[in-house]
């Protein structure tokens, strides 16, 4: 069994920001953006996950995502590591690397989702 059939991952919820798309010199882009997945629990707790969309999946969310919008993710999860500027420590963050969008939401529904929060 490869890596990649042991680690997929599909979420459903609404982005946090408007998603920030980057090109690169070697011709590439990236797009990333939070997505909030509410929780079905009395307290409705929400869970957090930074998405990173690489070349025409990013175009695509570069272009048509905006913050509330409802979309589909399928992926895996990745790690990112930096050093702490002032502890020295290292510090580790996980990230969903998506290799598929779906959009969910019509566009009034979306629309009217971040107009209400």
């Amino acid at each position: 069994m490869s890596k990649k059939e042991i680690n997929n991952v599909t979420l459903v919820g609404r982005v946090g920001q408007d998603p920030e798309l980057r090109y690169f010199e070697s011709g590439s882009s990236m797009a990333t953006f939070s997505l909030a997945i509410n929780r079905p629990t009395r307290n409705k707790e929400t869970d957090w996950f930074d998405i990173k969309l690489w070349g025409k999946q990013a175009e695509i969310a570069g272009e048509y995502v905006r913050k509330g919008s409802l979309i589909g993710i399928a992926g895996g999860v990745d790690w990112d590591y930096w050093n702490d500027k002032n502890t020295g420590d290292l510090v580790t963050k996980p990230v969903i690397m998506g290799n598929e969008l779906r959009l969910l939401g019509s566009k009034a529904d979306n629309a009217a989702y971040a107009a209400n929060n």
